[in-house]
């Protein structure tokens, strides 16, 4: 039975036993993590053989570019050619950056957003990610929550906002989308191709860092937003971002920006302010190491039998323990890295104090939203790869005594 259909009697005996049980975790005095999407050490124990992909004599680039030395700020050629293989774009359309695509998105919003000197907007699908929105608020980009649907941002919202000249950009994950895990239909897709925003410099900022993290069958195949966007005069308004930081380790891996060559001027440009060229060795490494894009997919999928238990273990939990309560909702992903959780309309913020007074760290509530302001209370992203399956059944237990408590506790008062 629901739990809204409860008698007040009923929901004070309920709220006595749930109370019970979460006191007895609380006394274990526990330790778990669930607030970010960190791999576990048995994925990145999968790349350990990147510490010996290079010999001693093995550091020339195709090309002849002595990898140990300054320059090559485009990145060297044949990681540049996997990543074409990647992201299905022309040699001429990729930079290869550091380790980090946040660092290259961060540069892309000063360059392109910040150069006319006021106030800009961004355009924010949300539930969305937190890093994305930092950026913002860093520059003083006033954010506009973007609602999101099945299929991906509501394009009728979206396209209310194109006549406004100081939108300059809208973020995007447009594949297991962070943190819901959707991936963004063909005809979402091809209608902002076709987007006529009033702001010569607006961008769309392309997050494709799941793209290849598929743990239930294939990666999904996407419409190309580079080449729709060509199709339709609008060849500069994407910004494409990758990396390889959960394909191999999170700390040192291999960024890409993919974009037209105009575009890619431009970055040069604001890059060679602040380096002399990115890590060549670490890319040649990753060359020799996945070869192509056949190994960067074998390679995934021993991501995703790591990944796939966790993920069915969060199903399982919610399933069992929530779902006939009527005490939330949530999307089960086929990629990607986080569950979307929606507690009962005002219970967020108290689900995860309650969690955290009993030991369990979970993203802040709201945390998806621009301004960390989530409008009903309601949403928490949980994260399931850093924690051991024992953890995670552990900090699963806990959360959903917590979620139980919290709506007890609304509905009582």
């Amino acid at each position: 039975m629901e739990i809204n259909q409860l008698t007040k009697e009923e929901l004070q005996n309920l709220y006595n036993s749930v109370k019970e049980q979460y006191d007895r975790y609380k006394a274990r005095g526990l330790k778990l993590d669930m607030s970010r999407g960190k791999p576990g050490s048995d994925q990145l124990d999968l790349s350990m053989g990147l510490m010996d992909a290079l010999s001693p004599a093995d550091y020339l680039a195709e090309d002849g570019t002595d990898c140990r030395n300054y320059g090559g700020l485009d990145g060297i050629p044949e990681m540049k050619k996997l990543f074409t293989e990647l992201m299905d774009v022309n040699f001429d359309e990729v930079l290869v950056g550091g380790n980090s695509s946040l660092s290259l998105m961060y540069g892309a919003v000063s360059a392109f957003s910040m150069t006319e000197g006021r106030k800009r907007k961004f355009l924010c699908p949300s539930p969305g990610y937190d890093r994305h929105f930092a950026i913002c608020e860093y520059f003083d980009i006033e954010m506009i929550t973007i609602p999101m649907n099945p299929c991906g941002p509501d394009m009728a919202e979206v396209q209310k906002y194109m006549s406004d000249p100081d939108v300059a950009g809208m973020w995007c994950v447009p594949v297991f989308s962070n943190p819901q895990g959707i991936v963004y239909s063909d005809e979402v897709i091809k209608q902002m191709a076709t987007l006529k925003p009033a702001a010569a410099d607006f961008r769309i900022f392309w997050d494709n860092a799941y793209f290849v993290h598929s743990f239930e069958g294939e990666p999904p195949e996407i419409v190309n937003l580079l080449q729709e966007c060509e199709k339709n005069n609008n060849y500069d308004m994407p910004l494409i971002f990758t990396s390889f930081s959960k394909i191999s380790f999170a700390g040192g891996a291999v960024s890409a920006l993919a974009a037209s060559p105009d575009n890619l001027t431009k970055m040069r440009t604001y890059l060679s302010l602040q380096t002399i060229g990115p890590d060549k060795l670490n890319q040649l490494r990753h060359v020799r190491y996945f070869k192509d894009k056949n190994g960067v997919l074998n390679h995934m999928k021993k991501h995703g039998d790591i990944l796939r238990p966790k993920f069915n273990l969060i199903s399982q939990e919610l399933s069992s323990k929530l779902k006939k309560k009527g005490l939330g909702t949530w999307i089960n992903p086929k990629g990607g890295y986080f569950i979307s959780f929606d507690t009962l309309p005002g219970c967020a913020k108290r689900t995860v104090a309650l969690c955290a007074e009993a030991g369990l760290v979970v993203t802040p509530a709201g945390a998806a939203y621009p301004y960390g302001q989530d409008p009903l209370d309601s949403n928490i992203r949980l994260a399931p790869s850093y924690p051991s399956i024992d953890q995670l059944k552990q900090a699963m237990e806990l959360f959903c005594i917590a979620v139980e408590l919290a709506a007890l506790e609304k509905l009582l008062n």
